[in-house]
């Protein structure tokens, strides 16, 4: 509410054209886009190292945690390949072509060769102060994979600091967040200003279009596309979960919605409780195809909006960082809109027209969180199946499930 009034508020300040407001939204949007940039990469960085490296190395965890985390980099990589698909297709961006600028790459210069070699820093801190977000992402990467390697004794250490540091990095960005109001109002009354014409606004329906129409197919098509090839039935699946579903669309948020999550599986999809106990929890961390699918459609309309251009590796790169973001998203209130701000931040693309998305984002996250959880449910179903197929919800065998012990 108080976000809709600070809009409306922009809306009428931009509309009378007052320098006064024009130039003190100048000086509050920039103010607020600095402290962005300031968060923008810890958040990045934090974010995903403190998911991995907290991963268990028992060879329990190892079996069940390798079969979900297959089933997640698979269906995520799917879910931002969709909306990248999509997004060619719909091409949000005004009269912008996506594949426009594919001589001049907006990354480094020179060659694909020279691109995929500055994705290597030549120190730790080389990505944070050239704002290089695939710097970032590999070093993440690189550290989470040697922690995971260490014994359980330095890794819980490490583990412990690595999450310590990404809450106080959420903990800044909550202080920085309760100035949202003000910045929402300075965005909306720039907007404002500069608007010509109704153009951008056409753009903005076709970005929400394609944003919408990327979880659809992935949730309607995609994920059952799944289960049926596994043998378990998508419509059973549905049924069974639908009320952590309903909880997750309601609340907003994946991970209250995991104890509905667990019941269901064990009750009416019948997975067993060790794979429904480990599973549901581990997906609620790490699997998330929804998010993947905002933030590469967010960051790429925001950007070629603002005139940055892709070459065409740069667009297939954007399947990759978006996984890996949506992996490495933690399941925090606005986490994929967070992180498609500071993808955004760290790329130097102005914010204001991701500020204008913010009021439809409220809706666009409820379908968010229950295509997220429908993903969960598909993971575990399946991951279920490969482990104990009889337990598994398969057509024609729901019943029979039931009548089924495995030791």
């Amino acid at each position: 509410m108080i976000l809709l009034i600070a809009g409306l508020c922009g809306v009428v300040t931009g509309w009378f054209d007052l320098n006064e407001f024009n130039q003190a939204s100048e000086v509050v949007s920039d103010l607020f886009i600095r402290m962005l940039k300031l968060i923008s990469l810890p958040i990045i960085f934090f974010a995903l190292v403190s998911t991995l490296s907290g991963m268990g190395n028992a060879s329990d965890v190892k079996r069940l945690g390798g079969q979900v985390l297959k089933y997640t980099v698979i269906t995520t990589l799917v879910a931002a390949t969709v909306a990248l698909a999509l997004y060619l297709f719909i091409a949000p961006a005004g009269n912008i072509s996506p594949l426009a600028a594919a001589a001049e790459p907006s990354g480094p210069s020179g060659s694909y060769w020279s691109y995929l070699i500055g994705v290597i820093p030549s120190s730790f801190i080389e990505p944070f102060y050239t704002h290089n977000v695939m710097g970032v992402l590999f070093l993440a990467l690189l550290l989470s994979a040697a922690t995971m390697a260490l014994e359980n004794q330095h890794k819980e250490v490490l583990h412990s600091f690595f999450d310590s540091m990404f809450a106080a990095i959420m903990k800044m960005t909550g202080l920085i967040l309760k100035l949202m109001p003000l910045a929402v109002w300075a965005f909306v009354n720039q907007f404002i200003h500069d608007l010509q014409g109704q153009a951008i606004l056409q753009d903005l329906a076709l970005y929400l279009l394609c944003v919408l129409l990327a979880n659809i197919v992935q949730a309607g098509l995609i994920l059952p596309l799944f289960l049926k090839f596994k043998g378990i039935s998508p419509w059973q699946t549905m049924k069974a979960m639908w009320p952590a579903l309903t909880v997750a669309f309601f609340a907003k948020s994946s991970a209250a919605a995991l104890p509905y999550a667990v019941e269901c599986a064990e009750k009416d999809m019948k997975v067993q409780s060790k794979v429904a106990r480990f599973s549901l929890p581990l997906c609620i961390t790490v699997n998330m195809n929804a998010c993947a699918a905002f933030i590469l459609i967010t960051v790429l309309f925001v950007s070629q909006s603002n005139g940055v251009m892709f070459s065409p590796l740069e667009l297939l790169s954007w399947i990759v960082i978006a996984s890996i973001a949506a992996i490495g998203n933690a399941g925090v209130p606005m986490g994929c809109y967070m992180l498609s701000s500071a993808f955004l931040a760290a790329m130097g693309v102005p914010l204001q027209l991701l500020v204008i998305i913010l009021p439809f984002y409220a809706l666009i996250d409820m379908l968010e969180s229950a295509i997220n959880v429908w993903s969960d449910s598909c993971v575990t179903a399946m991951v279920n199946a490969d482990l104990l197929p009889d337990m598994s919800l398969r057509e024609g065998e729901s019943d029979k499930a039931t009548q089924v012990d495995h030791h």
